[in-house]
C-alpha cells in the first residue's frame, strides 16, 4: 500500500516541479487518507522529498544538455569560447604594444 501511494503521488502530482511545502501538504494529505503511522508518514515525506531532488537535478541535467545543443546549432560562442578568444585577444594587443611601443 505504501509504495502504490508513493507511486501514484510521484507520477499523478510531477514531484519534480513541486516546492518542499507542497510536497509536504501532499504527504501529510496521503497519510493521513492512508491511515499511515507518524514513522510511516516520515518516511513518506523523506521518501518524496528526495525523489524530488533527484528529479530536480536530472531535468536540470537535461536542460542543460538541451541549451547547449541548441546554442551549437546556433553558432552562438559559450563563455568558455569567449574567456579563450579574450587571453588570445590579451596576448596579441601585448605583443603589439610591444612592437609598436602604442597602446591598442
Amino acid at each position: 500500500m505504501f509504495d502504490l501511494l508513493k507511486k501514484g503521488i510521484l507520477t499523478g502530482v510531477g514531484i519534480g516541479l513541486l516546492t518542499k511545502e507542497k510536497i509536504e501538504e501532499y504527504a501529510k494529505k496521503a497519510a493521513k487518507e492512508a491511515n499511515l503511522s507518524e514513522t510511516e508518514a516520515r518516511n513518506l515525506l523523506n521518501d518524496l522529498l528526495k525523489q524530488s531532488e533527484e528529479v530536480k537535478n536530472e531535468l536540470q541535467k537535461k536542460i542543460d544538455t538541451e541549451v547547449n545543443t541548441a546554442m551549437k546549432k546556433s553558432g552562438l560562442a559559450t563563455q568558455e569560447e569567449l574567456k579563450k578568444i579574450e587571453k588570445r585577444l590579451a596576448k596579441v594587443e601585448k605583443l603589439l604594444v610591444e612592437k609598436t611601443g602604442k597602446s591598442a
